[in-house]
């Protein structure tokens, strides 16, 4: 499971996709979960971040979904047309 920092915003994000980039390379598992439960300060960078967690994801086979995505976040994605790309995890 991929865990997203408390803070996530534009200065945060590259460094924060490159941990988490790393971080999804070395799992094993066929699925990947990001948990944005612990999000408590984030702006829309957070979308580019597991977008891009997405994009390696999948270029790696497997799939990607987000867990305890915040409300806030959820009304983000769906504002930018990019909800459907970040489904929530069973």
């Amino acid at each position: 499971m991929l865990v997203l920092p408390a803070e996530l915003t534009h200065d945060d994000a590259a460094a924060c996709c490159r941990m988490l980039a790393q971080a999804l390379r070395a799992q094993a598992e066929p699925s990947v979960v990001a948990d944005a439960g612990g999000l408590s300060k984030f702006d829309s960078s957070v979308l580019a971040v597991l977008l891009e967690c997405r994009r390696e994801a999948l270029a790696l086979g497997k799939t990607f979904s987000v867990s305890r995505m915040p409300a806030k976040l959820r009304e983000l994605a769906t504002l930018y047309g990019v909800g459907e790309l970040l489904p929530a995890a069973p």
